[in-house]
Order: structure tokens, then sequence, then C-alpha cells
């Protein structure tokens, strides 16, 4: 391969020999190569790596093909990112890539892991994302479904209503309209739960190169998402207090965001929520520098009555607000919704239509029945208060085996707690994920959340399962 400079801080960064009539990907091609020269110590651990727009001037390919390659090499721990400074060689190892995704799926610690979403596995799901069948009020979901199958038989021809079922539509807009914000239902889209709400928000209103602001900690899958899309997303501090204003204006100067992801209330994986200073702070800051919010808020329904919302502030000027039913209902039946501006609506249904046509009746049928049923009310209020009793459990166990809170959750299903020292090669969350994997439990090390590396050892809980002796005998062995 032949030496260019690439204007990075280096003399000259090698041009990688590219054969676009080979079979496989690009993407496949420059990770292979990254990995060969970190292993044959061509590329030093340490080395500066050139951003990912000098990357792909120097090789002749997309700024979305470099960003996938390395979100891959990140996910291989051959590169490590950093806050603000960018993309560096993480190791040196003569473990070739190839031999490490060889391993068995049980010493894999990966925040997309299929195993980790199924519900099926054998192992004590303590960091996993929803709740026990127990708490979803079986008998009332198990009605719903059976109620949804009833199907008219008139209406299992064509595809179904490209909004979604008008019906469940129509109960949501009235709903948020009384306790939120004012909505109509043609401003109300259907989708299969939140992450593909996000996903159409990003193939909608941005591009590759784009600057997206996401929490950090925050959504994982979200993480993924936005690199998935060649954007660049960039990390805005989120702790115990709420978002870092100051931090948040200064990069949004910088960087001339196209949107934001956030989490208003019971924030994933924090459990807190912003006051309503902060909301108006958020909103003032998205109208000056000219950026979409998207407000994720699939946890309303187990938040206090009063807490800020963004969607309400803003009447859907500038705010898309995204919602789903997994926390509540079943994780299962995939539906989700968003509630926009009607100058955004038709070019949202257009791309939802353009990459999945319509989403399932049949599901959106049953959520609405359950939804509507007498009993729903009442049991989001026994399942707030399962919660509450299941989280302070759970931090009077973490604390007992050494952990302490990162923040005070004001409610939610989450609880995210660090273990004392610094993280080191041979402990940080990712291995003791590992180990604790080999010992039948599933833990959600830090890494999940973070765009770089994490400064402390630590986990998120779900307090349905953190209680668990086993989760606790584990913990105190490390």
């Amino acid at each position: 391969m032949e030496e260019v400079s690439c204007g990075t801080d280096a003399a000259a960064w090698p041009v990688l020999a590219i054969d676009r009539s080979k079979r496989g990907s690009l993407v496949d091609q420059i990770v292979a190569a990254i990995a060969q020269m970190v292993n044959q110590r061509v590329l030093r651990a340490g080395t500066k790596m050139p951003s990912v727009r000098q990357f792909a001037k120097c090789n002749g390919v997309s700024t979305f093909t470099v960003v996938e390659s390395y979100d891959r090499l990140l996910h291989l721990g051959l590169l490590s990112s950093r806050r603000g400074s960018g993309f560096f060689v993480a190791r040196n190892s003569s473990e070739a890539p190839q031999q490490q995704a060889s391993e068995p799926a049980s010493g894999i610690v990966d925040a997309l892991a299929p195993d980790l979403y199924s519900g099926q596995s054998d192992l004590l799901p303590v960091g996993a994302g929803w709740l026990p069948p127990e708490l979803y009020a079986e008998s009332m979901l198990a009605d719903a479904v059976r109620h949804a199958m009833k199907i008219p038989a008139g209406r299992l021809r064509g595809y179904g209503q490209p909004l979604g079922f008008a019906a469940l539509r129509q109960h949501l807009a009235s709903t948020l309209s009384a306790e939120l914000f004012a909505v109509e239902p043609d401003q109300v889209l259907l989708t299969h739960g939140a992450t593909h709400a996000f996903d159409l928000v990003l193939r909608t209103l941005t591009r590759p190169g784009d600057t997206v602001f996401v929490e950090e900690p925050g959504y994982s899958n979200l993480h993924a998402l936005v690199r998935h899309h060649g954007c660049v997303p960039v990390g805005i501090p989120r702790g115990e207090a709420g978002l870092d204003m100051d931090e948040l204006a200064r990069q949004a100067a910088l960087a001339q965001p196209k949107l934001m992801f956030v989490n208003t209330v019971l924030q994933n994986p924090l459990g807190t929520s912003l006051t309503q200073a902060q909301a108006h702070r958020l909103l003032a800051l998205a109208d000056q520098f000219d950026f979409w919010l998207v407000e994720d808020d699939i946890y309303r329904e187990l938040a206090a009555p009063g807490d800020a919302s963004l969607a309400a502030m803003d009447g859907l000027r500038r705010v898309i607000r995204v919602g789903s039913f997994s926390k509540t209902l079943s994780p299962l039946l995939r539906v989700g919704s968003m509630c926009a501006s009607r100058s955004l609506m038709p070019e949202l249904l257009r791309v939802k239509m353009l990459t999945g046509l319509t989403t399932s009746e049949i599901n959106e049928r049953a959520v609405h029945d359950a939804i509507t049923a007498r009993p729903y009310k009442r049991n989001i209020a026994r399942l707030v208060q399962q919660l509450d009793s299941a989280r302070q459990q759970s931090l009077d166990a973490l604390r007992e085996a050494g952990l302490t809170p990162l923040a005070a959750p004001r409610g939610g299903m989450f609880v995210s707690a660090a273990l004392d020292g610094a993280p080191s090669p041979a402990r940080s969350g990712r291995t003791i994920a590992a180990a604790a994997l080999k010992a039948g439990i599933q833990l959600a090390p830090g890494e999940f959340f973070l765009l770089g590396e994490p400064d402390a050892v630590w986990f998120r809980f779900n307090v349905a399962y953190a209680a668990d002796p086993g989760l606790l005998r584990f913990l105190q062995s490390i």
C-alpha cells in the first residue's frame, strides 16, 4: 500500500489497497486491513486514527463506510474512541479478529447480541430491558391478543392503514391531549416499537456525516443506529443533576447538530428525569442552534404526574415524541408511536412505507384492546408500586454488595451502580460481564451505554431481578 498525507497529525497514513471488484463489502476489507496492521504492530497501541472524513477522502470511500468500519473495530476491541479527540488503536494482539469472533456465544458480551433480546435464555436477565411476565398483567394481555385475532375477514385484504390502526391512533391522540399536549390522530404514526421510530427519524432528517447528539450514558442501540446511518454521534453528559447544558451549548456551537435524542423522564440507564427548568433550557438551545429534539418518552406511564414533557412545552414544533408499550404491556407486541407536526408527518409516513410498508394491525388491535380495558390504569398503578418496592430492595442489596449508585432514580425499571476502583484490561465492565455469563447471569456493563470507554466499572441493573441472591453472591465474589 502506498503512503500519502491524509491531513492527520502523523506524517502519513497508508492508503489501503481496496479492491472494489472483490467479493465482500468495503467495510469487510477495511476492517480486515486495519486488524492486520494492528495485529502485526504496524499500528501500535495509542496511535491516533484519521478522522472519519479524512479516512474517507484518503481512501475514496463514503463516510458511511468509514463509520461502520470504525464501529466494527471498536466492537472487536482494536480501536477505542475518546470524546472530542477521535479514534485510537486500543491494543496490539496476536489474536486475530476471526479467532475472537469464533468464541462460544456464552463468552461474548455485546449490547446487540440476539440472545439478550430473545427472552428464552436460562440466564438471570439482570441487564435486560423487559420485566418478568407476571408484572405485565398476563391474563388481560392474553385476552386482548385473542380478541385481536378475531379480526374481520374484510380486513385481511391489503396491508392495513399506512399510519396504523385508526382506533389506536384516535385513543392515543385523546389520551395525550387530555394528559400532556394537544395532538390530532393524523399526527400519530404507529411503528414497530420505539427503535423503529428512531430509525425512521434518522432516515428522514439526516444524511451521512450529519452530527447527532445523544445522551451519555444513553440507550445503547441508539448509538449503534446513529452510526449505522453514517451520522456522527456526539455524547452530551447526563448525570444525577440531568444534562450538562453548558457542554450541550458548547458542542452545539461547534458541531451544528441536526437533531438530539433525549429521555426526558426516567432516563435509561440512570432512571433520572429532567426538571422543568432543564427542559425549558434544552428547548431554548434547540431553537438557538436550530436542531430537532426527539423525545424518547417510552417510560412516561411509569413517571410521576407533572414531570417535564418536551412535547407539551413545544407543541410538536421542533419536538418529535416517541412512545411505546413494551414497558407497560409486553415487548413482544412491538408497537410504538410517533407524534410530530403536520408538516413533518407526510415525509415520515413516506419513509415508513418505503422501508417496510405498514405495521401489524393485529398487534395494534391487541394493544388497543389492552389499553382501553378497564383494568389497564389499575395495572399501571400496581406496576409502579411494585417497581418502587423492587427498586428500593435493589438499591439496598447493591450497596450491601459494595456497589455505589450513579444516581438516585426517580422511578422506573433501572438502577445503575459502580464497583470501587478504576477499570483496567483485566477488570472492566465487559470482563466482569463475561464472567457473569459463565455463572448464568446476564449483566449490562457501562460500556453498552457510552460512545467511549467508561472511567468506572459500572452496570445497569433491572430492578425486577437485581435483588436476586445469586447476583449478590456473584458481585460479592468479585
